[in-house]
C-alpha cells in the first residue's frame, strides 16, 4: 500500500470529492509527523485528519485503519519499488555498497529520518510497528534484493543483512551511542559494506 494506490473505502465527505492526490499528501506529511512526534500509542486517525486539515473519513477512505496509515507513511521513506532498480542494476558486484549507502543516506535524511525513528521505537512494544518494520525493510526490499542475485536461502541472508543495518539504526540515531553517532557516514559505509556483500552473494 502507498500514496500512489489509494485504499478505497467508502465514500469521502461531499466537501472533499475532488481534492482527491493533494488531500492524500497532506495526509500522509500528517502522519508521518505525529507519528514521528507523538509515537504510535499516541497518534490517532482523528489527529491525524485534524493535521491535515481533513476530515477523519477521508484517512479511513485513502488508508483504512491506523496501522494502514502506519505502513503508507513509513513506505514513502523507503520507496522500495523505486530503489530496487538502482541497487540491482550493478548485478551482485558492489551491491554491498549501494544497499549500505541507500540504508545510510535514508536515516541521513531529516525528512525520511523522523518516521523511521517512529518505527523502530515503537517496535519493541508495538506489533503494528514491528509489522510494518519486518514488512518495508525485510521482505519488500532486503529480501527482493537477495532473490534477484539467486542465491541459496536468499530468505535467511536478508535477515542477517537487516539485523546489521537496523542495529547500527538503533546505536547510531536511536539511543546516539559514541563513537557510532558521530562517526562519518562514509567510515560506516565502507565498514559495513563488505559484510553486506557476503551477506547476500557468498555462497
Amino acid at each position: 500500500m502507498n500514496g500512489t494506490a489509494p485504499r478505497r473505502r467508502g465514500r469521502p465527505a461531499r466537501q472533499e470529492a475532488g481534492t482527491g492526490p493533494s488531500a492524500q499528501q497532506k495526509i500522509l506529511d500528517a502522519a508521518r509527523t505525529e507519528f514521528a512526534e507523538r509515537g504510535y500509542d499516541k497518534t490517532s486517525i482523528r489527529g491525524i485528519a485534524k493535521a491535515a486539515g481533513v476530515d477523519p473519513a477521508l484517512v479511513h477512505h485513502y488508508f483504512g485503519t491506523k496501522d494502514e496509515v502506519f505502513a503508507a507513511a513509513i513506505e514513502v521513506s523507503f520507496e522500495p519499488a523505486l530503489m530496487l532498480p538502482a541497487l540491482l542494476a550493478g548485478g551482485p558486484d558492489g551491491i554491498g555498497e549501494r544497499l549500505a549507502r541507500f540504508f545510510i543516506g535514508v536515516w541521513e535524511n531529516p525528512v525520511t529520518r523522523a518516521p523511521l525513528l517512529a518505527v523502530i521505537r515503537s517496535a519493541l512494544t508495538h506489533e503494528a510497528a514491528a509489522k510494518v518494520l519486518r514488512t518495508f525493510v525485510l521482505r519488500r526490499l532486503l529480501e527482493r534484493v537477495a532473490e534477484e542475485l539467486d542465491v541459496p536461502d536468499p530468505t535467511f541472508r536478508a535477515e542477517l543483512a537487516a539485523s546489521h543495518m537496523i542495529g547500527i539504526a538503533f546505536l547510531r540515531y536511536v539511543i546516539r551511542a559514541e563513537p557510532l553517532a558521530s562517526v562519518d557516514t562514509e567510515e560506516i559505509i565502507a565498514m559495513v559494506a563488505p559484510t553486506l556483500q557476503r551477506y547476500l552473494t557468498e555462497a
